[in-house]
């Protein structure tokens, strides 16, 4: 039998890779010009896919009731990291209003939908016939994308400053990948692709996105942020069926209102 990532279809095992490679490549050529920007985020991105494929050779010995103890283990985890994070604020009234302002948003513009049709397409592409390729893309990259160190540690990337912040998250974020590939499967590696795409651009806006660094920006997106991840725990302790994209303008709500605060 198998194992590591012969564990994988040759197609997956190309394109996985493929992407390493470049990024590798790519990774070398900005530290032979001394230029940090950029670096943090690849990082990041190779973390996710080396610890999913870690997880994905450790699932292979995975009984299915450990593999739903370990889904339920993470949920748990989530729903009490969540919790934590969305409890810091310390007035939950503009947090409800920009929820629902943002849950309205994304319905009307079938986010949620959007995001299932992007992970079938993914599915699709990497020849997978997982039944839980799509709950693992999209649980895992709300997991990683939703914090303040996401978006910080993206500015100071962008700025060409030491990518601190985003080392600290790789290392987080590649424990994750294991867990989260042991119960879920390759669709936790493709979530490396959100990752690279959403910490990227705002590298590449960081100069003019400093203002989303300060103090009362950043507190308002890590509660909006925490209370995702609750939506994220609870999906995964399938306590009930949330349409996690639907709530995701709620950031984006919760953000203009903290600039409004702090004009």
């Amino acid at each position: 039998m198998p194992n590591g990532i012969n564990c994988l279809g040759w197609h997956k095992q190309v394109l996985l890779c493929s992407i390493f490679h470049i990024l590798i490549k790519y990774k070398s050529f900005l530290a032979l010009r001394g230029n940090y920007r950029m670096q943090g985020t690849i990082v990041n991105t190779l973390a996710i896919v080396v610890g999913a494929l870690i997880g994905i050779a450790l699932g292979r010995f995975v009984t299915s009731t450990l593999q739903k103890t370990i889904t339920n283990t993470l949920g748990l985890a989530t729903l009490v990291i969540g919790m934590q994070m969305a409890l810091r604020a310390d007035d939950l009234l503009p947090i409800v209003g920009a929820l629902l302002l943002g849950t309205i948003t994304g319905e009307v513009l079938k986010i949620e939908e959007g995001i299932s049709a992007l992970g079938e397409r993914l599915k699709n592409l990497a020849y997978s016939r997982s039944s839980t390729f799509v709950v693992g893309f999209v649980s895992a990259s709300f997991l990683y994308l939703l914090g303040a160190m996401s978006i910080i540690g993206a500015i100071e990337d962008g700025l060409g400053k030491p990518p601190t912040v985003l080392y600290l998250k790789s290392l987080l974020d590649f424990s994750a990948s294991i867990a989260l590939a042991s119960a879920f499967g390759i669709g936790v590696a493709f979530a490396a692709i959100s990752v690279f795409l959403f910490q990227g651009a705002i590298s590449l806006a960081a100069a003019h996105l400093e203002f989303l660094s300060t103090a009362q920006v950043t507190s308002a997106i890590s509660t909006m942020g925490g209370i995702l991840i609750v939506a994220v725990g609870i999906n995964l302790l399938e306590i009930a069926k949330i349409r996690l994209g639907s709530l995701l303008p709620g950031i984006v709500y919760i953000v203009l209102w903290a600039l409004y605060q702090g004009s």
